[in-house]
C-alpha cells in the first residue's frame, strides 16, 4: 500500500463510518451501527498509530493528492503534511475518539437517536483529521468549517431541549466570528504569498518579515502581524479564548460523550494546533506572540476562579477547560509551541478522563448534574473515583501524573520568556495552579466524598457504571499517569516534533529531564501551590464544609461577580443578541412592512385605485357624453389652428 493511500484511509474510514451509521443505522441495527463506528475509528487509530511509527522512523510527507482548481495560477488542492505535529495529532484525536465510541455504547444506550448519535462523532472525527492532516489552507479552512458544522450538530443533539437549541446557536454564532477574522487572515496568506500551499508561505515568509500596508487614516500596518493576528481571531473562537469564550460551557447541553471528545481531543485544540502550525509566521511578529500571551493568561486566570463556583459537575470540568486552554496558549505566546503541544496532548487524556468519569457519575444519579445533591459515591463506584482521582492529580499537577510535567514545563517557559507581558502571564499562570488544584479537588470531595446527599430512591441505586462505561476510564487513566514521563524528555530536548515546530524544541533554559524535574519538583513553587490548593478544598469541603457558606456570605459581591461569570454572557446578549434582535424589529417594521410593504407594494396599488378611480368615469356607458367629448375636441383642435 502506498503511503498516499494509507493516508486517505485514516479518515476516509471514520468518513465511512458515518455515513453506514447515518445512512444505514435504522435498517442494520443499533448493535451493528456502532460496530461499524467503532470499527473506522479503530482502523484510523491503528493506522495513524503506523503512521507516527513511520514518521518517527524518518520518513515524513508533504504533497497533493488532488487538485480541486485552478484560478489565476494559484491551485486549490487536498493534500497531506504529514510530519511529527501531524503525527502526533493523529493519534491522540483517534485514540481519544475510539474511547469515546466505546463509551457511547454504554452512555447513549437508552437514547433513540442512538445511530445518529455514531454517525455524528464519526464525523467529528473524519473533520478534525482533515484539519490536522492539511498541507494547505484551503483544506485546512474545510477541516476548520466541518468540525463547526458538526459541534453545531453534536450539541443541538437533544433538539427538544430549548436550552440545547440555544447552545448550539451560541456556539455556532460565536464561532462564526473568530472564522471570520481566519478567513481574512487566509485571504491576506493569498494576497501576500500568492499561495495557500504551507511550504510555499513558511518557505516565502521570511523575505516579507518587514513588508507593510497602508491602512486606513494614513496608518500603516505590518503585514505578517496582521495575518497573525487574523488567524489567531479564528484561533481565539476555535480555543475558546477570552472574549470568544462563553459559547464552551454552554456546549455541556450535548450529551457527555461529545463534551469529552469537543474539550479533549477535537474542536478546542483546533486552535492551539493552528497557532502551533503558524510557528514560522507568529516568531516574525512580536507584537501577534505578546497578543497570545497576554490572551492566554487572562483566560487562565479568570476562567479558573468561575471554576471555583460551579455546582454542576460537568460544567467544572468545562471552566477547567478553558482555563487549560489558556495555559496552551500562553505556551504559544512564550514562543514554546512544542510545549504547548505537550501539554495538549496530557490534557487530551486526562480530561477526556474527567469528562467521561463525570458521566459515568451522572449515570448513576439517575441525570443529576449538581455536585450538592452527591457525596459519598466512593463507596459504590470504585472504579469511577479511583480514575477521576487519577484524572484530578493530573489535572492539579501532582507529580508523577502527566499534568505535572507539561503544565511545569509552561510555567518555566513563561518565566524565561522575553514576550511583553510575560511578566503578567507568569503571575497568572502560578495562580492558576493553586485554583486549578482547589476545584479539582472540590470536584473530587463534593462528589466522592462525605455524607449522600441524594434522595433515597437514587442511593438505593447506586451502582457502578458497565464495563462499556469503566474500560474507557481506565484505559485513559493509564496514559493519566504516564504520558508525561514518556514524552517530557523528547519534548524539552525538541527532538519530538524536530523541525514541523519553529523553533523546534524548548528554550534552552528548560532542557529539563523527567528525573531532573522530578527531584526539583519538592522545591518549586507549582508543586506547594498546587498542594496548598487540595489542602484548601480539603479543609473547605470535608473538615470545616460550613466554611465555603460563610465565604460566600463575607464576599457575597465576588461571589455573585464569578457566579455570573463576570458579565460575558449578559453583555453578549444585550449587545449582540437582544442589539441584532431589535435591529431585526425595526427592520422588519420600517423597512418592510412600512417601506417596502406599505409603500412600495401596497402604496403603488392604492395610486392605480386611485388613478382608476378617477379615470374610470371617463368611461360612462352614454353616447352623449362621448359625443360632447368629441364636440370639444374637435372645438379645441379647430381653435389650436386658427390662433396659433
Amino acid at each position: 500500500m502506498s503511503r498516499e493511500l494509507l493516508y486517505l484511509l485514516i479518515p476516509l474510514s471514520c468518513l465511512a463510518a458515518a455515513l453506514v451509521a447515518g445512512f444505514l443505522g435504522s435498517r442494520i441495527g443499533r448493535a451493528n451501527a456502532h460496530r461499524a463506528a467503532i470499527g473506522g475509528v479503530g482502523l484510523a487509530f491503528v493506522l495513524s498509530c503506523a503512521v507516527a511509527w513511520d514518521v518517527f522512523a524518518g520518513n515524513h510527507f508533504n504533497g497533493a493528492v488532488y487538485t480541486w482548481a485552478i484560478s489565476g495560477g494559484t491551485h486549490f488542492e487536498i493534500g497531506f503534511l504529514i510530519d511529527p505535529l501531524s503525527a502526533v495529532m493523529m493519534v491522540i484525536v483517534t485514540f481519544v475518539s475510539l474511547m469515546v465510541h466505546i463509551y457511547t455504547i454504554g452512555y447513549m444506550a437508552e437514547d433513540p437517536g442512538y445511530t445518529r448519535f455514531f454517525s455524528y462523532i464519526a464525523l467529528f472525527t473524519f473533520a478534525m483529521l482533515m484539519l490536522v492532516m492539511s498541507n494547505n489552507f484551503l483544506q485546512l479552512f474545510f477541516g476548520w468549517e466541518a468540525v463547526g458544522l458538526v459541534s453545531y450538530l453534536l450539541i443541538g443533539f437533544w433538539y427538544e431541549r430549548e436550552s440545547a437549541i440555544r447552545a448550539n446557536m451560541k456556539a455556532f454564532l460565536v464561532n462564526r466570528v473568530g472564522d471570520f477574522g481566519f478567513l481574512l487572515g487566509i485571504g491576506a496568506v493569498l494576497a501576500l504569498f500568492g499561495s495557500l500551499d504551507y511550504q510555499s508561505v513558511f518557505d516565502a515568509a521570511p523575505a516579507f518579515a518587514d513588508r507593510t500596508a497602508q491602512g486606513p487614516f494614513g496608518s500603516e500596518w505590518h503585514w505578517l502581524t496582521l495575518i497573525c493576528l487574523l488567524l489567531f481571531v479564528g484561533a481565539m473562537g476555535k480555543s475558546a479564548q477570552v472574549p470568544l469564550h462563553v459559547w464552551l460551557p454552554d456546549s455541556m447541553e450535548g450529551p457527555t460523550p461529545i463534551s469529552a471528545l469537543i474539550h479533549a481531543a477535537t474542536m478546542v485544540t483546533a486552535g492551539i494546533f493552528l497557532v502551533a502550525r503558524m510557528s514560522p509566521l507568529f516568531e516574525l511578529s512580536l507584537t501577534a506572540l505578546s497578543v497570545v500571551l497576554s490572551v492566554g493568561a487572562l483566560t487562565a486566570l479568570l476562567m479558573a476562579f468561575v471554576a471555583l463556583v460551579q455546582t454542576d459537575i460537568k460544567r467544572v470540568v468545562a471552566y477547567s477547560t478553558l482555563s487549560q486552554l489558556g495555559y496552551m496558549t500562553v505556551a504559544l505566546g512564550a514562543s514554546a509551541y512544542s510545549v504547548a503541544i505537550f501539554h495538549l496532548a496530557t490534557h487530551a487524556f486526562f480530561k477526556a478522563l474527567l469528562f467521561l468519569a463525570a458521566g459515568s457519575v451522572i449515570i448513576a444519579m439517575h441525570h443529576e448534574q449538581d455536585m450538592r445533591r452527591m457525596g459519598g459515591l466512593r463507596k459504590v463506584m470504585p472504579v469511577t473515583y479511583v480514575t477521576c482521582v487519577i484524572g484530578s492529580l493530573a489535572l492539579a499537577g501532582i507529580p508523577p501524573f502527566a499534568g505535572f510535567f507539561s503544565k511545569d514545563a509552561i510555567i518555566e517557559a513563561v518565566h524565561y520568556s522575553a514576550t511583553p507581558g510575560a511578566e503578567f502571564a507568569y503571575v497568572a499562570v502560578l495562580i492558576g495552579v493553586v485554583l486549578t488544584a482547589f476545584y479539582s479537588f472540590r470536584l473530587v470531595f463534593m462528589t466522592f466524598h462525605g455524607q449522600g446527599r441524594m434522595d433515597s430512591t437514587t442511593r438505593e441505586h447506586l451502582h457502578e457504571s458497565p464495563g462499556v462505561v469503566t474500560f474507557p476510564l481506565i484505559a485513559l487513566a493509564v496514559p493519566s499517569l504516564l504520558a508525561g514521563l514518556l514524552l517530557v524528555n523528547v519534548t524539552m530536548d525538541g527532538s519530538l516534533f524536530g523541525n514541523s515546530i519553529v523553533p523546534g524544541g524548548a528554550p534552552e533554559a528548560l532542557d529539563m529531564t523527567a528525573r531532573g524535574m522530578l527531584a526539583h519538583a519538592p522545591f518549586s513553587a507549582p508543586f506547594w501551590l498546587a498542594i496548598l490548593g487540595i489542602a484548601g478544598a480539603w479543609v473547605c469541603y470535608l473538615w470545616k464544609p460550613e466554611l465555603p457558606g460563610k465565604v460566600v456570605q463575607q464576599w457575597g459581591g465576588i461571589y455573585r461577580v464569578l457566579d455570573k461569570k463576570y458579565g460575558f454572557d449578559e453583555f453578549y446578549q444585550r449587545a449582540f443578541a437582544d442589539g441584532a434582535r431589535g435591529l431585526g424589529e425595526v427592520l422588519s417594521e420600517w423597512g418592510d412592512r412600512r417601506l417596502i410593504d406599505g409603500w412600495l407594494v401596497n402604496g403603488a396599488a392604492r395610486v392605480v385605485a386611485r388613478t382608476a378611480s378617477v379615470v374610470r368615469h371617463v368611461q360612462s356607458g352614454l353616447v352623449y357624453h362621448y359625443a360632447f367629448v368629441m364636440i370639444i375636441g374637435l372645438v379645441a383642435l379647430m381653435s389650436w389652428f386658427l390662433f396659433r
